[in-house]
Order: structure tokens, then C-alpha cells, then sequence
């Protein structure tokens, strides 16, 4: 019975994935046709900001949140159900933390440090640091929805779907942290040969490996909206 249980489980976690990677194969596909168009009305100053900010910030969804979004509604899941709780919650921020320390040392000593500032590689940022309070809330609002919370819990739920997928004895390997780690060096293509680009890799792995890992020993994955909200692009 636990094996046809687990099977089960184990079948519905490949459609889940399947589903998440249709659908963000989906919405990139559907933005290569219109990049141009798009990253020219972001630019232009001559529409309102939080016009311009919108667009981008639900190509970003679509991205890092439409799929798990899509399974949760379709296996009629909890979609803040994966670790999104109170109890453990600052434990998990604290041990996380720490997980980002090698890549900071990195930015700084490769000369890349230019400040900190969450969310400053983000087009939108210098204009709505220089609008009127509201619009800045309302601006700075969607970019850590976006950008934050969705892009760090989005790797919690595939981890959880791949571990699902993928069960292993060795808590310390796991392959939802690892294959997410990977994934995200290929996504923002810090994979090189060059010294500079090894560390730089091994340093972003370290990252989604470690805040998934302190995510599976504290029960509570708030510590990963964390470091994406207050570390991933601000430095």
C-alpha cells in the first residue's frame, strides 16, 4: 500500500513540474515575440511608472510564479502551504543569511559592490526611488511580489515537487535543492570558465542550495522570500 501510495504521489509530482515548466516555456515564449515592444515602453518616461512597472512585474510572475500558481489552483493545494507559517519563521531568516555571505565577499572583492539597495538591478527602481510616496509603495509593492517573494518561494515548491519526485534516504542530498541550484545558474547564466566565473557560480549555489537546505531543517521557507527579497538584487 506505501508503495502504490508513494507512486501516486510520486506521478502527480512529474505532471505538477511538467505543468510549471509548460507554463513558463509558455510565457517566454509569448515574450520574445513582444521584447522589443515591451522593453521599449518600459523605458519611455513619457508614460507613468507604475504603467510602465506593471508589465514587467507580470512577465516576472509569469515566470517565477504563474506555474506553481496554476498547479495549486488545479490539485486544489494551499499555494502558501510549503513552509509559509509563523512557528520558525525567524530561525529560518537567521540561518539564511549566512548562505548569501560568500557571494557579497565575491561582488566586493571582484570590485561589482556599487552599494546595497534591494531590487536595484531592476529597470524600474531609480524612477519609483524618485516618484511621490504613494507611487514608490505601489511600485516598490509589485517589484518585491514579483521579483521577491514569488522568484525565492517559487524554488521552495519545486524543491518540494522534485524531492517528491525524487525521494533520497541522505537528508543532505537533495535533489530539489541541488537541480534548483543548478537551474538558477543556468537562468541568470553565471556559469563560465574563468576563475572569476567558477567562484562566482559555485558562491550562487551556495545560495539556493543552502536557503532550501535551511528550509528543510527548519520546516519554514520564509527564510527564502527573505535573501530574494533583501539580498538576491541588491548588491
Amino acid at each position: 500500500m506505501k508503495r502504490s501510495n508513494l507512486s501516486i504521489q510520486q506521478k502527480k509530482a512529474s505532471m505538477d513540474l511538467n505543468i510549471i515548466i509548460i507554463v513558463t516555456f509558455v510565457v517566454l515564449m509569448g515574450f520574445s515575440g513582444i521584447q522589443s515592444y515591451v522593453n521599449e515602453f518600459v523605458r519611455d518616461s513619457q508614460y507613468p511608472i507604475l504603467l510602465r512597472t506593471l508589465p514587467i512585474a507580470l512577465l516576472q510572475f509569469g515566470v517565477a510564479g504563474l506555474g506553481i500558481t496554476v498547479v495549486s489552483i488545479a490539485r486544489k493545494e494551499n499555494l502558501f502551504g510549503y513552509g509559509l507559517r509563523r512557528e520558525g519563521a525567524l530561525k529560518a531568516i537567521l540561518f539564511s543569511i549566512p548562505v548569501f555571505i560568500p557571494y557579497i565577499v565575491f561582488t566586493i572583492a571582484t570590485g561589482q559592490f556599487e552599494g546595497y539597495l534591494p531590487f536595484q538591478s531592476v529597470w524600474m527602481m531609480e524612477d519609483l526611488l524618485t516618484s511621490t510616496l504613494p507611487i514608490k509603495i505601489l511600485g516598490i509593492g509589485m517589484i518585491a511580489i514579483a521579483w521577491g517573494f514569488f522568484e525565492g518561494y517559487n524554488y521552495v515548491v519545486i524543491s518540494e515537487k522534485i524531492n517528491t519526485r525524487l525521494p533520497v534516504k541522505y537528508k543532505w542530498l537533495n535533489w530539489g535543492a541541488i537541480i534548483c541550484a543548478i537551474m538558477c545558474i543556468l537562468i541568470h547564466g553565471v556559469i563560465g570558465v574563468t576563475p572569476e566565473n567558477i567562484i562566482e557560480t559555485i558562491s550562487v549555489f551556495i545560495i539556493i542550495y543552502g536557503m532550501l537546505m535551511v528550509k528543510e531543517f527548519t520546516g519554514n521557507s520564509w527564510g527564502c522570500v527573505f535573501l530574494f527579497v533583501f539580498f538576491w538584487n541588491a548588491f
